[in-house]
């Protein structure tokens, strides 16, 4: 008798501990789901604030502050202008093969549709009807400093709006790089060329071989036979107006 009475005590220990146990959790688990903390005072984006004085939720940068990463020390760099405020005439990045060919790449996807492959001014869109760039072979811009093309590239120049949301910093000099070589080969000689390269240029007179050639920047195009004197918009396209804009069968999209 005596051990069994004692393994009932211990039987209701075991089970007052666990009751215990147990109503513990609950009591911690409903003091965490109080609903002033799903529910707590907060402020959504650009919700107003009676709090403050000037009404606004967001509180502005402390003036000098500087977010991690956005110290731009290298004005050169990141702005294309020299310590007067005027144009740079450097490059303060190193120029090799691999940046004029990603300037290349960069330059034929965002600029060559108004400035052309060659830098001419004669893009697809010019040659569409919209008013013509500059060529890049004008002597004003082949004097221009680098800095220039750079800057335009920043904060848009004219009818051209800025690119800097689209290209990075380190295009928009890689793009000035391959400009500047666009114009040193349209004004190159030709004992500037290696003796492999002298050597597939054909003789006066002589049939070009296309083997020794590349694909032509701008192949043949019959709607425009005499541009820009007479500047046409491709038939059949829908909804097109302005100057030289060529007559469609096709209804206009309303």
């Amino acid at each position: 008798m005596r051990r069994s009475a004692i393994k009932r005590r211990q039987m209701r220990v075991h089970a007052n501990f666990g009751i215990g146990a147990i109503a513990a959790i609950a009591l911690f688990t409903a003091a965490c789901s109080r609903l002033d903390m799903q529910d707590q005072p907060k402020y959504k984006p650009q919700r107003p604030s009676d709090f403050f004085a000037d009404g606004r939720s967001e509180r502005p940068p402390v003036p000098g502050a500087i977010a991690r990463g956005a110290l731009y020390e290298d004005e050169a760099y990141y702005t294309g202008k020299g310590p007067d405020g005027n144009d740079i005439d450097y490059f303060p990045i190193t120029v090799d093969k691999d940046l004029i060919v990603r300037g290349q790449q960069r330059f034929d996807i965002y600029c060559s549709p108004c400035h052309g492959r060659i830098g001419n001014g004669m893009g697809m869109i010019v040659r569409r009807g919209f008013k013509q760039p500059p060529s890049y072979h004008t002597d004003r811009l082949r004097n221009a400093p680098v800095g220039h093309f750079y800057d335009v590239m920043t904060n848009g120049y004219g009818g051209m709006l800025n690119y800097a949301a689209q290209v990075s910093v380190r295009d928009r000099w890689a793009i000035a790089s391959y400009i500047r070589a666009l114009q040193y080969a349209e004004n190159g000689n030709v004992n500037d060329l290696s003796a492999e390269a002298r050597n597939q240029i054909p003789a006066p007179g002589k049939e070009i071989n296309p083997d020794s050639v590349y694909e032509p920047i701008s192949p043949p195009d019959p709607d425009f036979t005499d541009f820009p004197n007479v500047p046409a918009t491709p038939k059949g396209v829908p909804g097109v107006h302005g100057a030289g804009a060529a007559p469609s069968n096709q209804p206009e999209r309303k």
